[in-house]
């Protein structure tokens, strides 16, 4: 078994990483998980969270995304976020935006919700407003930001 895969990390807006790696820590709906060389294959829905890296040389690299998804197989982990930053790069007014983004997810659900009596969405909606706020919090941003209506 190899000792590395390959990693791919890509936003909307960008490729953010593309290297070996040794593992890969991820934030999924469903709990977080790690992938290893040789992991079973799998597609893993991603919550707001710390994706963490370890690249071939042991160093760690993390990035912030708001979700997504990741696909899984034994020698590669390609990952695409809905929005994602380097952790360094993770300022106030970037997750500010991220925190909007989650707002309107929200808001968008409970219109749906009250057209259609489609209180799952609703919750989806919540939990991913609520991951968002951790997240911040997680990083030392402040999830209650005056320029983000809750």
């Amino acid at each position: 078994m190899a000792d590395t895969m390959q990693f791919d990390l890509v936003a909307p807006e960008r490729n953010l990483m593309s290297v070996p790696v040794r593992e890969v820590r991820l934030p999924g709906t469903d709990g977080d998980l790690s992938a290893m060389p040789g992991h079973a294959p799998a597609i893993v829905n991603l919550r707001p969270g710390l994706v963490t890296v370890v690249d071939d040389k042991g160093t760690e690299h993390q990035f912030a995304i708001s979700g997504g998804f990741a696909e899984i197989n034994n020698s590669s982990v390609s990952l695409l976020a809905e929005i994602g930053r380097k952790r360094e790069d993770m300022t106030q007014e970037v997750f500010d935006e991220m925190m909007r983004s989650a707002v309107r997810k929200k808001e968008a659900a409970e219109a749906k919700d009250t057209a259609h009596g489609a209180e799952n969405i609703v919750a989806s909606a919540a939990k991913l407003l609520a991951d968002m706020e951790a997240l911040g919090t997680h990083i030392g941003l402040d999830p209650n930001s005056s320029t983000v209506p809750h």
